[in-house]
């Protein structure tokens, strides 16, 4: 994977009008939206009784073909397998700051990108992924051969998989975790509502559990998302807004996640960092972000659905490109201080934060369907319809400022130079849309 450049920024801000109506809710709303988020996160908690067994992480039943398999790989241990483990773990550059990072969801599209980055650096690296078929697998398994010719071997297996994490601790003390395996999506919570509690409740809640009792603790950076903010209107988004308004099942897990952090932060002195990630996009993207779909049903000639919101509102997003939240995430990692606890007990207070990742500026849907039409030279067919209630949310504005002024984050590429270079990824890795369309 090449390094890509980085060229400023100089889009404009994209202003939402507020309704007065959403900036002046009543005191019995506000009470009915907590006690509805919290049911929610009691009913998680719920579902982790029954998904956290044996017999459920292990498999998942056959008959109904919604649900995606989650099975770690039997092959692991050994002696070759751990001197592998070792190896790719192994802190190669000579500078103190060197770190050794258990990377989750390794495969995975900012995973990748973030495992490559820290590797180059000469940081030890370890990957894991369980390869599910949420998406096209041969995608993730691209990524997997392209790490491991980078030196970054991935393990296949499960984040509820506790023997497997517990000898991965055993093998190597990480003195890092970038936990970025989840189930994504908004819509799909919808279709498979259990795969998120099981990814995002559960496995975050086993890896916790793992990493609270490794001595030494590991410091853990983790990945929230924008999602959480939710039926907020108020921008843009700041990390002391309220986030108790979720619009999707999807942000509703990862709210939990946050609440989940503190709570452990709090009893055993891991120290947490939260990553709200804004609508990340490039090379060796996700395909079911509509950045991609988009690009292979224009090539395609497909038509393409652009929502918009009521009353003929704008939909827009705070688009930001992989290079860009990567940095973050490494700021992330080299401000994070150690836990504070040994041996599942805390010792003094640890480190518990929470940042926005994102572009700061907002460009309307319809603007990202222009550029692709220039980049692609296909005219897109639009077919332009109301956003449906699926968790879906019209806008998303970041506030960086926190992460400016902590991490050093500054975003620096453009949507159309952004999309460029997916656009030019794309038409490499699909050959042409041969691919795609086979």
């Amino acid at each position: 994977m090449k390094h890509l450049d980085d060229t400023p920024s100089t889009p404009g801000k994209f202003k939402i009008d507020k309704s007065p109506y959403f900036l002046h809710r009543t005191r019995w709303q506000s009470s009915a939206a907590k006690l509805a988020f919290w049911s929610l996160v009691f009913l998680g908690f719920i579902f982790i009784f029954f998904y956290r067994s044996p017999s459920s992480s292990s498999s998942l039943p056959a008959a109904d073909p919604s649900r995606r398999s989650l099975r770690s790989s039997p092959s692991w241990g050994g002696p070759a397998w751990e001197k592998r483990v070792r190896s790719s773990a192994h802190v190669r550059t000579r500078s103190s700051r060197g770190v050794s990072v258990l990377v989750t969801g390794a495969a995975g599209f900012v995973g990748t990108h973030v495992s490559s980055a820290l590797k180059r650096r000469g940081d030890g690296v370890l990957g894991l992924d369980n390869f599910n078929d949420y998406y096209d697998p041969s995608l993730k398994r691209s990524r997997q051969a392209l790490l491991e010719r980078g030196g970054v071997f991935v393990v296949e297996g499960d984040i509820n998989d506790a023997a497997l994490l517990k000898k991965l601790f055993e093998v190597v003390p990480f003195t890092h975790v970038m936990h970025l395996a989840a189930q994504a999506g908004v819509r799909y919570a919808m279709e498979n509502p259990s795969s998120y509690v099981h990814s995002n409740i559960a496995g975050f809640v086993n890896l916790l559990e793992v990493c609270k009792s490794a001595n030494p603790q590991p410091a853990i950076v983790w990945a929230s998302s924008s999602s959480v903010y939710g039926l907020n209107t108020k921008v843009p988004f700041s990390e002391k807004d309220r986030t108790d308004q979720p619009a999707s099942l999807y942000a509703a897990t990862k709210k939990a996640g946050e609440e989940i952090a503190h709570t452990y932060n709090h009893i055993y002195g891991l120290s947490l960092t939260g990553l709200r990630f804004f609508t990340v996009y490039g090379p060796w993207g996700r395909p079911d972000m509509a950045y991609f779909f988009f690009t292979r049903d224009i090539l395609k000639g497909k038509a393409i659905s652009v929502f918009e919101g009521a009353n003929h509102g704008t939909v827009a997003r705070d688009f930001t490109y992989i290079d860009d939240i990567v940095k973050g995430c490494l700021g992330a990692l080299d401000t994070a201080e150690k836990s504070t606890g040994s041996g599942g007990k805390k010792r003094g207070a640890a480190q518990l934060r929470v940042f926005n990742l994102g572009n700061t500026s907002p460009v309307p849907v319809t603007d990202l369907v222009t550029i692709l039409e220039r980049l692609l030279k296909v005219k897109a067919k639009r077919n332009v319809v109301k956003m449906p209630r699926n968790g879906d949310v019209p806008f998303t504005h970041a506030n960086i400022s926190s992460a400016q002024r902590e991490l050093g984050y500054k975003p620096t590429t453009d949507l159309q130079t952004g999309l460029k270079k997916f656009a030019r990824w794309y038409l490499g890795y699909y050959n042409g849309g041969k691919k795609a369309a086979s």
